[in-house]
């Protein structure tokens, strides 16, 4: 009967875990950002967290001891869905980058209008984060910073863009072979830092990687974004004296 009882309190503590964990939150009005640590205590890092992300890179300093990422990236079948905050790209397994010897399996990538990292106060037009998981759990987050250029449109994301759910909750499978280093700029250069995940429950300690060099996106790109999701991006957070290195 003890045991039984200790299982049923097991199953009540994770009901309830579960149950904070999926608190509504959003980027506006009483569920925005400036609340969601108020919103559940599973969200408390969102406000007390001191490795909190985004940031603004603009005071990072060249640090030549950081070894090169490797890119492991291959094209295959994704699904797109509208979670209700932004769009994010569901990949299947086999895309993996290595950093420090460590390997983060590619998971899916999420949009944000505008960026969510800052470089000397500037945002870029939007931002694409690619999550990546190692077996052990950790998180990495690579993030490439996209800028309007009225008549240049980006091949990757338009093979993205004719699929938008616009639904929340709403979801669709591309089958085609899309690459998602396509998206990435020629030149590989980055910042790094560690900081946390950018939406509830801001879990600190991940690796964040964020291409210097920005890459084009159309202004017709972005309309059709924003025609979804006029802002979804968090507002930048103290550094509380972190470092933020630079590969170049």
């Amino acid at each position: 009967m003890r045991l039984r009882s200790l299982a049923l309190i097991l199953l009540s503590l994770s009901t309830i875990a579960a149950a904070q964990n999926t608190v509504p939150w959003g980027y506006q009005g009483k569920f925005g950002p400036l609340v969601w640590g108020k919103l559940s205590p599973a969200y408390a890092a969102c406000a007390k967290g001191h490795e909190q992300s985004p940031v603004d890179l603009g005071g990072a300093r060249l640090d030549t001891a950081l070894q090169p990422l490797q890119f492991h990236y291959i094209a295959g079948p994704v699904t797109l869905l509208n979670d209700g905050g932004t769009i994010v790209v569901r990949v299947d397994p086999g895309s993996y980058l290595v950093a420090d010897g460590v390997r983060y399996d590619l998971s899916e990538l999420q949009f944000r209008h505008p960026s969510e990292h800052a470089v000397k106060g500037r945002l870029a037009d939007m931002e694409v984060d690619l999550v990546h998981r190692s077996a052990e759990g950790k998180v990495a987050i690579l993030g490439v910073l996209l800028t309007e250029i009225r008549d240049f449109p980006n091949a990757t994301i338009a093979a993205f863009w004719g699929h938008l759910p616009e639904i929340p909750g709403a979801s669709m499978r591309i089958t085609d072979m899309i690459n998602p280093a396509g998206l990435f700029p020629p030149d590989r250069g980055f910042w790094a830092y560690m900081g946390s995940l950018t939406w509830p429950p801001c879990t600190e300690g991940v690796r964040w990687f964020v291409l210097q060099q920005e890459v084009s996106i159309s202004r017709g790109q972005l309309d059709t974004y924003t025609r979804i999701f006029r802002m979804d991006t968090r507002p930048l957070q103290s550094l509380h004296g972190r470092r933020i290195q630079a590969s170049e």
